[in-house]
């Protein structure tokens, strides 16, 4: 479904992605992994056409998105839950699910804002409310919601637990599995390396730009190296 190949990425003179390659098949949760200023972010920024590779390419089902514009890249299937939930404070929570859904043509937003509050039954409580005043993991959902309202085939996460009480870290985890099993690809990008090696497939380790492990999760997760780094083992 995914694949990218020897992406180099840079701000300015700063090497952030130094030839990095790996794939997600249809239907995987896939984790990066790494310390912050590793390149995690900077790689689902590129993916999503937020920025610009200066060499390689990223290929979905075969075509190449480098150079798509952002808009381009969610009309493809792809869209990008950003750090930091990145929300409409100022407008209400139905403003900015309608807001996930402006690239769409078609007669389905309606049942797929339904299908939204059947995984977040808060945000139809709160569909009103100013996106703002809503609680850390309100406006979590709500970012994941009005990514989901674009229909994509592939989630970009990062770092969706980020800030969150530890109930509400395993809600979002049980989220992302019932969004998968509903037919969505995950990427995700996750500091909490045990959740995310919990329920993804595979994962990657990138250090420094570069990636310095792979494997399947429970393979990463039995990793003396990984356990050590980021799983807070001695």
């Amino acid at each position: 479904m995914l694949e990218v190949r020897d992406l180099h990425v840079y701000y300015g003179e700063i090497h952030a992605l130094k030839g990095i390659s790996f794939q997600v098949s249809e239907g995987e949760i896939v984790t990066l992994l790494g310390n912050n200023g590793a390149g995690k972010t900077t790689t689902l920024k590129t993916l999503s056409g937020l920025l610009a590779p200066r060499r390689g390419d990223v290929l979905l089902d075969g075509g190449s998105m480098v150079g798509t514009p952002p808009h381009g890249v969610v009309q493809r299937g792809v869209t990008h839950v950003p750090e930091g939930r990145r929300i409409f404070n100022r407008l209400s929570v139905l403003e900015n699910l309608h807001m996930g859904a402006y690239t769409r043509n078609d007669r389905d937003v309606g049942g797929d804002m339904e299908s939204v509050f059947t995984i977040f039954p808060r945000l139809k409580e709160r569909r009103t409310q100013v996106a703002g005043t809503l609680s850390g993991g309100e406006q979590q959902m709500l970012a994941i919601g009005r990514a989901l309202m674009a229909k994509p085939r592939l989630l970009l996460l990062d770092e969706p637990s980020m800030g969150l009480a530890p109930v509400l870290v395993e809600q979002i985890f049980d989220t992302v599995l019932t969004i998968n099993r509903r037919g969505v690809t995950v990427l995700l990008v996750e500091q909490n390396a045990a959740m995310a090696l919990s329920i993804a497939r595979r994962g990657y380790v990138l250090e420094t730009g570069r990636i310095a492990l792979e494997g399947g999760a429970a393979e990463l997760a039995g990793n003396p190296e990984v356990r050590r780094a980021y799983l807070g083992e001695a």
